[in-house]
């Protein structure tokens, strides 16, 4: 039998732990909990600081169930921007008379984690070509379960390293969340984050930049005629990384939104070669 008689003692333990939605995350687990022993454990692992989603399994995410590992980066609700973003640019794209190069729309997910943004593009845009990337095995592990269900590749290496040379050109889509908080603001993020996420899904170097800078200067040659790629950054380097996009051949516009305290990158790769002025 359970030793926590009542809906009210879970919250009152969990509460106890720091957690702000404690009402909330107990009637999430004890909807999950399959037994009242398992929902001791859930409980507990909870209190003791493991995030939420890594004690149900999943996370929600663009209205989607997504399978979660521990060790897995955990998406975010403000990333949800992003693929937002990244589902109008296909529409807008399509719409202004410069369709996409295929039938089905070929979307890139780089450093994609759990595989959330290319399952909700799979979702928002169909039909697509879907294929992830991540350096991270287990993200790659956890990422092909989510993305099993839509036929989408993923691939373990290095950025680009990973795709398959066949892409090269044919992109319509390259959406990359990559790690952009500065090193020495890792310490600083929720103790959640910094204890229990990879810090490779973080850690943007000493600007948070350097991440973005290998994927924007890759891009290229991956994008076809009139493809983009989008990043979520933060506002305060929002304007940085759109200098970064132009400097690699790409046409750049950054998008904000208060609502989702999200900032996009989006930069579209020129129909015809520019010429110097």
């Amino acid at each position: 039998m359970s030793s926590l008689v009542s809906p009210s003692d879970i919250v009152a333990k969990l509460r106890a732990a720091g957690c702000v939605f404690a009402e909330e995350e107990a009637r999430l687990l004890i909807a999950e909990a399959r037994t009242a022993d398992e929902l001791d454990a859930m409980v507990d692992r909870r209190a003791g600081g493991l995030p939420l989603e890594y004690v149900v399994g999943w996370a929600e995410f663009c209205g989607l169930r997504i399978s979660l590992d521990e060790g897995v980066f955990v998406p975010r609700r403000r990333t949800e921007f992003l693929v937002r973003q990244a589902a109008d640019t296909v529409r807008r794209t399509a719409a202004s008379g410069n369709p996409i190069t295929s039938v089905r729309t070929i979307i890139v997910d780089l450093c994609c984690g759990s595989g959330a943004i290319a399952a909700a593009l799979s979702v928002a845009l169909p039909p697509v070509d879907v294929h992830a990337v991540d350096i991270d095995p287990v993200a790659v592990r956890c990422a092909r379960r989510n993305l099993s269900r839509y036929g989408g590749q993923v691939y373990e290496g290095n950025l680009y390293e990973a795709l398959p040379a066949a892409l090269q050109g044919r992109v319509d889509i390259l959406v990359a969340n990559v790690p952009y908080v500065p090193s020495s603001a890792v310490g600083l993020l929720p103790v959640e984050a910094r204890v229990h996420e990879p810090r490779v899904a973080l850690d943007g170097g000493a600007d948070g930049l350097d991440i973005v800078r290998l994927v924007a200067a890759g891009a290229r040659p991956w994008l076809a005629e009139s493809g983009h790629l989008l990043v979520e950054t933060s506002e305060r380097q929002g304007a940085e990384t759109q200098e970064i996009f132009a400097s690699n051949g790409l046409l750049p516009r950054v998008v904000g939104s208060a609502e989702w305290n999200a900032t996009v990158v989006v930069g579209r790769r020129p129909s015809a070669p520019t010429t110097a002025a």
